[in-house]
């Protein structure tokens, strides 16, 4: 038996971010980051709530902390919201999301992603960090109430982080097509989630500006369908070097996704042959497809300029090793690895850092 729901109503399209003055809301919280408070957007936003009263919480960093959701819980507790507005990347949105989780007030949650890649704004993740480990909250009182896709604020996307994030879409995809949670419908966002992200990614670096949303739609399908199929390997490997080293999450995704492949294939050849045909990489067989697959992925990378190892990224491979235990005990206590498709042993992370340290 089969079950999928999205309680996440979706609004996409220039302009979309106007639909927040339709939500009837008295008192809005908006979570966001010092950048869009500086450039007048937050404040643009909160005019289109309609809403009489409104507080800024505008502390919003890569990869936050427990500390300060806390901190931003206490605020929107005493400010008594009933609209909780999420501005920004999958830091803003996962921070605002926790937020709210934890103030168990009665919020409308209208999440208004400015990146392409995290697919927070329909998905029951939130991920905070607390001393140097990433920790997955997972639940589906952490899934917004609306989405709202608006092509209008990815029109100034820098190019590195349309890569970076671009690579996350691809990740989420993927590693949602294999997880042993899919079934037929988290299948279908997932294969048409990969499947345009893969061919309008290359564009939208380059700058073309007209497959944007088409990269946004792919991010928020690519969130449905890993919302409760699952994630993998390469996910719990990127929480746990992204809490130690500082990397974007995307740009650890992009390093970690090839190898990852090739550790799974044994177990889900067949379905990564198929979502390989379906983004129109070929291969006869399945062992061709895979690997088509994989070395389509490289190359993707190298087109965005995003870095084969973490040494490229400037992590020393060093200090890889001298925290390996920590590396490896934390990948494998991530829920993420609960859903990969084979079960992952240590030897599995090790040698999988190994590759992308460059040591083999």
């Amino acid at each position: 038996m089969e079950e999928f729901s999205c309680k996440t109503k979706i609004i996409s399209g220039p302009g979309a971010v106007a639909a927040l003055g339709k939500l009837g809301a008295r008192r809005a919280f908006v979570v966001t980051d010092t950048f869009f408070m500086k450039n007048g957007t937050a404040r643009r936003v909160a005019e289109l709530t309609g809403c009489g009263e409104v507080e800024f919480f505008d502390r919003v960093v890569p990869d936050p902390s427990v500390e300060l959701a806390a901190e931003g819980t206490a605020k929107l507790r005493a400010f008594d919201a009933d609209l909780l507005v999420a501005l920004g990347g999958g830091s803003a949105m996962d921070c605002a999301k926790a937020m709210g989780y934890f103030a168990k007030g009665s919020y409308t949650v209208a999440a208004i992603p400015t990146t392409s890649g995290s697919g927070s704004e329909v998905t029951d993740f939130a991920i905070l960090t607390h001393n140097k480990v990433k920790h997955p909250l997972v639940d589906r009182r952490l899934r917004p109430d609306v989405a709202i896709l608006d092509s209008d604020l990815l029109m100034e996307l820098p190019r590195g982080l349309i890569a970076d994030t671009g690579f996350d879409v691809l990740t989420h995809a993927l590693e949602a097509y294999v997880a042993k949670g899919a079934g037929t419908v988290t299948d279908l966002y997932a294969r048409e989630a990969f499947s345009g992200a893969y061919a309008a990614l290359p564009a939208s670096y380059a700058g073309n500006k007209s497959v944007r949303l088409k990269v946004h739609l792919a991010a928020t399908m690519a969130g449905m369908a890993f919302s409760q199929a699952g994630l993998g390997l390469c996910h719990a490997m990127a929480h746990s070097l992204g809490g130690l080293f500082h990397v974007p999450h995307g740009r650890l995704n992009a390093i970690l996704l090839p190898s990852v492949v090739a550790c799974n294939a044994h177990v889900a050849g067949a379905k990564y042959a198929g979502l390989a045909r379906a983004a129109g990489m070929g291969g006869s067989a399945d062992t061709i497809a895979v690997r088509n697959l994989r070395n389509s992925l490289v190359r993707l990378r190298r087109e965005l300029n995003l870095p084969e190892t973490l040494l490229q990224a400037g992590v020393d491979p060093r200090a890889v090793w001298r925290s390996a235990e920590a590396i490896v005990e934390a990948t494998l206590a991530d829920p993420c690895c609960g859903s990969n498709p084979m079960e992952a042993e240590p030897f599995v992370v090790r040698r999988i850092l190994e590759e992308v340290t460059g040591r083999v």
